[in-house]
């Protein structure tokens, strides 16, 4: 293997992902250049170069095609558009198809399925009376309701727990097409990151369990607490989802733990996954590094961890009395507005490795 200095990277999109795959590819000679319509992304600090243009604007786009050697993106609400034009110019990782995928949830749960991955029972949603025929062909009262487009954190979906809250619930979607899941008897959630490189090579990280508290992840623990044979079985699924996408780039796969021992596939995400956020310090190479090695053209390197590892998310203010402590290792994203819910930082609590 060898490196090669010189070599730069686009991101599109400078959040906290950004900014910590920007963090990766420094020590790797990788130069990283950021698009990002805000001023003030927390990536644009550690980048070479900022772009400060709205995602549609063509012009800015050939222009950062032009200095840079291939481009990945950091969050999938980024226009199809956009990659497919910048796709004609420059290598695109992940490409605009697993975008695609990706931003609309029945194409998402087809694809999830024709890969193999069993999923909660779904069916497309305009109307109330889509749910009302629904509920009587499941032969059930009760269902979750979410837009097929946009939405995380919770943010898009209505559960219903009666036939009564179904006209507010369709109220709430605002005419916008949505998807009707059944309810899922489960013990917990578990997502696993998958890297695949462009050379065909692909690996997994130890699944890790996930907590979240409103809608928004809070903690993750890895290994999931839930036996190796699943643990095995979650890293096997994310990796042929993978393959059978031809998928270039870094993914995270949640999947649902049901009580009677089935995992079920639950949304992707074509990027870097906040609930892999542990392994830039209980692994030798992180999630991070992984994007900028696989989009910059260089082998993967091994998703082996050396601890076991509990990542807490810091939310709003909370970043003020974050503390240091022994294993305790903080990362603050260098946002300079504290809202409420919003993630302003990490920290991660190392533990002997158990397995």
């Amino acid at each position: 293997m060898s490196f090669f200095p010189g070599k730069t990277i686009g991101i599109l999109g400078g959040g906290q992902l950004g900014r910590m795959t920007a963090l990766a590819a420094a020590p790797l000679g990788i130069t990283v250049h950021i698009f990002d319509p805000d001023v003030d992304c927390p990536a644009a600090a550690v980048s070479t170069h900022h772009v400060i243009a709205d995602y549609t604007d063509e012009h800015a786009l050939n222009n950062f095609a032009a200095t840079v050697d291939a481009v990945t993106y950091e969050f999938e609400n980024i226009p199809e558009a956009t990659i497919r034009h910048l796709a004609d110019r420059v290598p695109v990782f992940p490409d605009a198809d697993a975008l695609a995928i990706a931003q609309h949830r029945i194409r998402e749960k087809e694809f999830l399925n024709t890969a193999g991955l069993e999923t909660a029972r779904f069916t497309r949603g305009a109307t109330a009376d889509d749910i009302h025929k629904t509920l009587e062909e499941w032969g059930v009262t009760s269902c979750i309701i979410k837009t097929t487009r946009m939405g995380y954190d919770g943010k898009g979906q209505r559960m219903i727990q009666s036939p009564d809250d179904v006209d507010d619930a369709v109220a709430a979607m605002c005419g916008q097409e949505f998807i009707i899941e059944s309810l899922i008897d489960y013990i917990c959630e578990i997502s696993v990151i998958i890297c695949r490189d462009q050379h065909g090579r692909c690996d997994a990280y130890t699944p890790g369990m996930n907590e979240h508290r409103n809608h928004i992840l809070y903690q993750t623990t890895v290994p999931a607490p839930i036996g190796p044979a699943l643990l095995h079985q979650a890293r096997e699924m994310g990796m042929r989802l993978a393959e059978r996408m031809t998928y270039i780039g870094v993914m995270g796969l949640e999947l649902f733990v049901t009580k009677d021992g089935r995992l079920l596939a639950n949304e992707i995400a074509p990027r870097p996954h906040n609930s892999g956020h542990w392994t830039i310090d209980a692994c030798a190479h992180s999630q991070f590094e992984q994007q900028a090695r696989i989009t910059a053209g260089l082998p993967l390197a091994p998703c082996t961890r050396h601890h076991d590892a509990v990542m807490t998310n810091v939310l709003g203010r909370e970043m003020e009395e974050v503390t240091d402590a022994p294993g305790r290792c903080i990362h603050n994203y260098g946002k300079t507005e504290p809202r409420e819910g919003r993630k302003m930082g990490h920290m991660t609590e190392l533990k002997e490795k158990t397995g």
